[in-house]
């Protein structure tokens, strides 16, 4: 009985180091969304900061057009942050359950 808990707790450390590392890729990671194929681009960062944008000039020219890239591109770079953060955290976990409703430390 001792050595499944031993066990446990060598399981549980080894899952939190690997969630951890797992939090810092993310936050150097750098995605970038794009919208009205690709006149505007947002590149965020793996914690959802703005990092840069880029918006043709030539989108200027419609105001309501360019606010709707924008906000395209912005939602295009936040999907693929959730993505890759699913991907890291569920490599980070290993396979292991994580109860439900429990949210990610970032």
């Amino acid at each position: 009985m001792r050595e499944n808990i031993a066990q446990l707790m060598q399981q549980a450390q080894k899952m939190q180091e690997n969630m951890q590392r797992a939090q810092e890729e993310l936050a150097n990671l750098e995605v970038t969304g794009s919208a009205g194929g690709g006149m505007v681009n947002v590149t965020l960062s793996g914690r959802m900061e703005c990092r840069k944008v880029r918006i043709d000039p030539g989108v200027l020219s419609d105001p309501e057009m360019a606010e709707d890239l924008v906000a395209a591109a912005f939602n295009d770079a936040v999907n693929k942050v959730n993505a890759q953060s699913q991907e890291k955290m569920s490599a980070a976990t290993a396979g292991m359950p994580v109860p439900p409703g429990m949210k990610m430390p970032f």
